[in-house]
């Protein structure tokens, strides 16, 4: 049965009941709007917050954060972000001189109540409508002392303007809309509350705390901001890449305008916008858009590809976990759980950096700007841990200071490290290849003295041991079997190690011989890819090698 997606109507108000803070019902409020063409827009927020709220909503799509103390000191917080049905629902009015009045009393304690509504994705499904009547059945929405000043207030607004406008669009929350309606019938009188309120503020979000504060993780929050007015431009995602590319004249005259780390994610934003299409967002897309985005991201930072069952693991390790929640999708959390366990730390990184991608915040603003945790307002938080390299043992542990990746302030300025014409290995990563070259040489000798070896009966000595697998083997004979081991004459003069043949010479195209610089250095010849394809950090390109040879003693 098809479910009409309209407001429910009581006298001229159009009530559009919603879920706080979710994108589905932002785009509900949106279309209902183009819709109903109302003459007034009333929404669940207090008179007193008024003019920050509205300061806030011009400044979408930049996030912003409205703060004031009550009367026991606590510390409010009312973020204004796009994908937040009141506020699209304010941002709507605004845009077409539709007039909006604030009818919820401002009172200093709202309650917490966590109502076991349904996943907001069922909406994108089956309609508001459907949605509402689901909860009306299911859900008993709790009244307590508060509720009852706030709703009959809100009735008494409703009332009010009932004199003046024949289409009145009523934005509030779900579990108010029935006592709102019931008292819209009565009588109501001026509600206690305050007329104003003192010391509010309005503050720029730090772009680091939105991945806490926002309910729909930035990715989804961006998305939903690109397509409100239209679907944007589709980009070239070939010309876009995490990778710093480079052509060799490129490397020293440094004229060249590379792409930033934040234009490439703007640009996955813009790209998952388009493939979603001119319907309603969709958030089960939208996940499988940031999935295919994050695995391309992934590949250019490591050189590794996620495979088709890890793909297939991502989704049904995720689904599941959802369903677990109780959802019908899983949020950011399980997002980035189910990305650390079905591919690796690496991929949930890639996975965390565009899903918390925002493009419009920034650190510097007309106004002051604040961080705030998840704990500030009152969400269910929970920590998870990326380690983006597996950690070496070492053998005498030494403190090495916690750095930050080094990022451009500004496009290219990794390339102002290559005026130097001179190049040079890393001192640090010279002592792993050699210590492997060690390792492999040894290994070499062990395996070629097995392959001379030999078991016999055990006589007048046990030789290099006993051999337990052919004693066993002739366990009939009643004979223990020793073996004997013979020595290889000389040394490894040189170990070739091949991770990939590349009989046509594509993928890894460059070839280089270092000369060592000392005795305990080797010579050694590589092939690996360019390293102007990868440029990493001020005069630092990092490469993947195809095979390398390393050759004993040096300077032969």
């Amino acid at each position: 049965m098809e479910v009409r997606e309209y407001p429910i109507r009581f006298g001229p108000v159009h009530a559009l009941p919603v879920v706080h803070y979710r994108m589905e019902f932002a785009e509900a409020v949106r279309r209902s709007f183009e819709t109903l063409s109302p003459d007034a827009i009333a929404v669940e927020l207090p008179d007193t917050l008024k003019s920050c709220i509205e300061a806030g909503v011009k400044r979408l799509p930049e996030v912003s954060v409205i703060c004031y103390e009550t009367q026991k000191q606590d510390t409010v917080y009312l973020p204004i972000m796009p994908a937040d049905p009141l506020i699209e629902a304010v941002r709507c009015g605004l845009e077409e001189n539709i007039p909006v009045f604030y009818v919820d009393p401002d009172i200093d304690e709202y309650p917490m109540h966590r109502e076991p509504l349904p996943d907001t994705y069922a909406v994108h499904r089956l309609g508001c409508a459907a949605y509402y009547d689901a909860f009306c059945r299911i859900a008993e929405p709790a009244c307590g002392i508060e509720d009852r000043r706030r709703e009959p207030g809100m009735a008494h607004a409703l009332q009010q303007l009932a004199g003046s406008y024949r289409k009145i669009l009523f934005v509030c929350g779900m579990a108010h809309l029935q006592r709102v309606r019931a008292a819209f019938d009565r009588p109501q009188t001026t509600p206690l509350g305050k007329m104003t309120r003192h010391g509010v503020g309005l503050f720029n979000l730090h772009p680091e705390s939105l991945p806490e504060v926002l309910p729909e993780y930035p990715f989804l929050s961006a998305l939903y901001e690109y397509r409100r007015t239209g679907l944007p431009e589709m980009p070239d995602r070939s010309r876009y890449t995490l990778r710093r590319k480079y052509g060799f004249l490129e490397l020293f005259s440094s004229k060249e305008k590379s792409m930033t780390e934040a234009e490439v994610l703007d640009a996955s934003v813009r790209w998952a916008a388009c493939k979603t299409g001119p319907v309603k967002p969709d958030r089960q897309k939208v996940l499988y858009y940031l999935f295919e985005e994050a695995a391309r991201h992934y590949r250019q930072d490591t050189g590794e590809a996620v495979s088709r069952w890890q793909k297939r693991s991502f989704f049904r390790f995720s689904r599941n976990y959802a369903w677990i929640a109780g959802l019908l999708l899983p949020d950011f959390y399980q997002i980035m759980v189910a990305a650390r366990s079905c591919v690796d730390d690496n991929f949930s990184y890639a996975m965390w950096r565009l899903g918390s991608f925002y493009p419009w915040q920034r650190e510097a603003s007309e106004l002051a700007t604040i961080r705030i945790k998840g704990e500030d307002l009152w969400l269910g938080t929970t920590k998870i841990r990326i380690r983006r390299f597996v950690p070496r043992i070492k053998k005498h542990p030494v403190f090495v200071p916690k750095k930050r990746r080094l990022k451009e302030q500004r496009p290219g300025e990794f390339l102002e490290g290559f005026s130097d014409p001179s190049i040079c290995s890393y001192p640090v990563e010279d002592i792993l290849i050699e210590d492997f070259g060690k390792f492999l040489k040894t290994k070499g000798g062990v395996i070629l003295s097995e392959q001379h070896s030999s078991s016999v009966p055990f006589e007048t000595t046990i030789l290099d041991g006993i051999d337990i697998r052919e004693t066993v083997r002739h366990m009939y004979e009643g004979r223990v079997y020793v073996k004997e081991r013979s020595r290889i004459k000389g040394g490894v003069g040189s170990v070739v190690v091949i991770y990939d043949e590349d009989t046509e010479n594509k993928r890894f195209p460059y070839a280089m011989t270092w000369l060592g610089e000392h005795a305990q250095e080797s010579d050694m010849a590589f092939y690996s890819t360019a390293p102007a394809d990868h440029v990493v950090g001020p005069g630092i390109c990092r490469c993947s090698y195809g095979g390398f040879l390393l050759s004993y003693p040096p300077l032969r």
